[in-house]
Formats: C-alpha cells, structure tokens, sequence
C-alpha cells in the first residue's frame, strides 16, 4: 500500500507491505467523546475540587497569587482550549475571594524551552484574560534568574529541587495543567508541571538523564518508573516549603486538543482521577493481520513541529523525535525492532532557537555513546552566551540539548537496526547512529533481507499530531 509520511515541509509518498498497520491520529473512534460544555465543566471542577476547598477558601484579601500554565508547545490555542477556558474563571473566583489584581501573577512553565512572546500569550490565554492583570505580572519562568529562583535543597530520592521562588513566596500557587500522552513518564501534567516546567537546569537534569531515562522502567512509557517518582518527590518536596499545597487544574485532552475532562485539587487526587481517562484516550491497541509484534515502526518527521521549527533537520532534535516514537510504540514491538525514519535532516540546526545545539553535536562526535555526553553538561550548560540567550533572545537553554541527546539515545539502545530515509545530509544522520538509506523501500529490502519473510510493520505518518501510546493485540482501532 502506499502511505503518506510527513517529511519536511510536505510529505513523501511511500510504499509499505499492504498488511501494514498505519497508526493516524486522525482514527480516533477509540478515543472518550469531548465535553460538550467545557466552558460549564470547569466551572463544576472549580467548585466542588478534590481533596481541598474550593480557592475561595484558600485565600483571600491581601494575600498572593501565583498561577503557572504551560507554554506554547501544546494544547491548542481554540477558543475553548483549556487555558483560555480556566484562566478567565480563575480570575473571577480570586477576584471574589478578594485577591487584588496586583497580587495575581502569570508565571508560563517554560522549564528550558525558549521564552514565549506577548503574542504567544494573547494566542493560547486571550487577551481578555491578560488585561485583567498588569502587564507587568505576566512573565515566562527564568531558570537562570538568580533572584528568582531558590535552593530547596534535595528530595526524599536526592535531587536538587531549585524553583521558581514565587512558587514559595506566594499564599497560593494554581497549575494549570493538560493530562496528555507524554514520552516522559506517561503523562503531562499533574507534578510533571512544576517539577520541569518551574524548575533549574540542574533539577531537570536530575531526571532527563541517562541515569533515568535508560533504565528497563522508562520504556516503554509507563507512570510507574523511577522517572516519574522523582518528578513527584521533586513536587512534594516544594510543598514541604510552601504555605499549602498546589491546587492543579488539569484537563485530559483528545488529539484536537478538546477536553475530556476536567480535574481541580490537589495534585494527587487530580492525578489519581484524570489518569484513567487519558489513558483510554491515549493508549491504542493495534488490531494487525498478522500474530505477534511487529518488527518494524516507521515514522515520518516534519520539519517544524513540537518544539518548534527545526525538529524534522536539526540531527539532534530528529534522533529525539526517533526515541520518543520507538517509547510510545514499544509494547506493539519485537524487543529489538527495527526504526526507519523519513527525515530531510539537512543540517539547519536553527540557531536561533536552538543555539548550543550546533557546540553539542560537535562534542557528541568524541563520545561512544550519547550518556557519554554527562561529562560535557556543566560547560555548556553554564556558558555565559547560551545562557544568555535562553534569558534575552528566545532561545532554548543548553542543557536542552542534553536532554534531547539522551532520549535520542532510547533510538540507539531498543532498536536492533535505526535507519533515516532520505537525509540531505546523510553524514549527520549517521553520526547520529543511523544508517542511513536514500528512501524507505530501501531500508524495508534491508529488512526483509536480514529477516528472510516480509517485515511486519507499523507506520505513524504523522508526529506533528498528538501520538498514541500503541499496545500488541487485541481489538484494535488502528
């Protein structure tokens, strides 16, 4: 059959076996209806919130505000998205609990990505919301303010918990959240929010590390790993320090970015309540032709999608987008399947956004394997032009890099062959560890050869749309 692959700027056009499962976000007839009222939804979960009163009750006159979102790189920008959504009500039950505007501020959970601009907040929060607060208040996260940050030492499992200090400064600090599909520990959302999204390079890089992220419990995806126990006691350990806990708002999101649902309370009530929903959203069991798993995933990459534009020719990012796809996947897969991956890879590493990548591709080039890169971490991480850049000039901190080396590593470590189709730049496509192919049908001869029947396969067209979490068996809708 032929496929479609997003490749680029466009697509490329493929030819896979016909008993091929093709994974598209747009086969959606497993997943939970959306709320027909998520306007009237949330103002339920605000008002009948688990584990604690509602947030008239836990704070009042003089008292101060913090609310953190998440930033641009996902949950849609609809008008009934759930940011837009919550902020304004939010804003109305704080105002009737007698909070000043002045005392209320916006803090976007950027963690490492790259500051997000006015109009990027105006986009996905509406400008109606924003101008209810002073310009002034709404600010992206600084991990590399030394005023606004502060050192709560370590967690109850050892890792430098350094947050955004009006997280402990404020009476009450409200997360916005979405429980949706993560490569990372399952889900977003829930203590995943301010233990990446509030916090220093070095508290991340206590979890976005190869000590974590190539242990047997981090793939395939799963909330039960170690990973996902840091990211919690990393939370907790900021609630020890703070006036009372956070109060989340987390809604679970289809792949339009629809609400499913919509959680509010204390973050493990909200966790223990949203995850069974999203994972009826999230995870899919494939229904194949053939038994067993498949031997085979193919993916094609985009060039701008996720973090922004570059994933589809920046190697780095590309092998990344690589690693997270082969960890959703991995339960519909043979132990060591074989990765093909349609990719221009063409060298743009966009500098701009993505400044230190081009400094930690080089070094990569002297390691024997990607956890290699842990000796380079503090250099980059600390040097005074990327930080620089991250704090002034929209750019992604270095350690960022780190993180997506380490993932893209997961490509490396559970696959038994990763080919890349049709890089333009074939030479940073195998310094990267891939073999590389001029098309798919190519590295599928390969396959097939080496396993002496035809490959089966499974194929996602598509990464710049939210993934599923793929599973062997059983009465499929792929």
């Amino acid at each position: 059959m032929q496929v479609e692959l997003e490749y680029g700027d466009g697509h490329v056009t493929v030819e896979v076996p016909d008993d091929s499962v093709v994974v598209s976000a747009d086969r959606t007839d497993h997943e939970p209806e959306p709320l027909d009222d998520p306007v009237g939804a949330t103002r339920a979960a605000l008002d009948a919130p688990l584990g604690c009163g509602p947030i008239g009750d836990l704070v009042g006159p003089g008292q101060t505000v913090t609310i953190a979102f998440p930033d641009r790189v996902k949950g849609g920008q609809h008008e009934t998205a759930h940011r837009r959504v919550v902020l304004p009500q939010l804003l109305d039950d704080l105002e009737r609990a007698g909070v000043a505007a002045e005392d209320i501020r916006l803090v976007c959970a950027i963690g490492l990505h790259r500051k997000n601009r006015w109009e990027e907040f105006e986009a996905y929060l509406g400008r109606d919301a924003l101008a209810r607060l002073p310009r002034a208040n709404v600010v992206n996260h600084d991990a590399e303010d030394p005023a606004g940050m502060v050192d709560l030492g370590l967690s109850e499992l050892g890792d430098p918990v350094q947050v955004n200090r009006a997280v402990v400064d404020s009476d009450l600090t409200i997360l916005i959240g979405h429980t949706a599909g993560n490569p990372y520990g399952g889900f977003s959302g829930g203590y995943k929010m301010p233990a990446t999204g509030l916090t220093s390079w070095r508290s991340i890089a206590s979890h976005h590390a190869p000590r974590s992220l190539y242990r047997e419990d981090f793939v395939p995806v799963s909330t039960r790993s170690r990973f996902r126990d840091q990211l919690r006691a990393i939370g907790q350990r900021m609630e020890q320090e703070m006036p009372q806990p956070f109060f989340s708002v987390d809604a679970v999101l289809d792949s339009r970015s629809r609400q499913l649902g919509v959680y509010a309370g204390r973050i493990p009530d909200v966790e223990q309540a949203s995850w069974p929903l999203a994972t009826a959203r999230t995870d899919l069991r494939i229904d194949a032709p053939w038994e067993g798993r498949a031997d085979v995933l193919v993916v094609g990459i985009p060039r701008n999608f996720h973090y922004g534009p570059g994933m589809g020719s920046n190697p780095i990012l590309m092998t990344q987008a690589v690693g997270s796809s082969l960890i959703r996947a991995k339960r519909a897969l043979v132990d060591k399947p074989v990765v093909i991956a349609a990719a221009v890879c063409d060298g743009w590493f966009n500098s701009t956004e993505f400044p230190p990548y081009e400094a930690a591709f080089e070094r990569l080039q002297a390691c024997q394997h990607p956890a290699d890169m842990v000796q380079h971490q503090e250099e980059l991480a600390t040097d005074p032009e990327w930080v620089y850049r991250y704090r002034h000039h929209y750019g992604y901190h270095p350690f960022h890099a780190f993180s997506m080396i380490y993932v893209g590593g997961i490509a490396r470590e559970h696959s038994s062959q990763f080919f890349l189709a049709g890089a333009r730049r074939p030479d940073l496509a195998r310094a990267m560890g891939a073999r590389t192919t001029a098309t798919v049908e190519e590295a599928l001869r390969e396959t097939a050869a080496a396993l002496g029947r035809p490959p089966r396969v499974v194929v996602v067209p598509a990464l710049s749309q939210p993934a599923f979490h793929l599973t062997a068996g059983g009465p499929g809708t792929a």
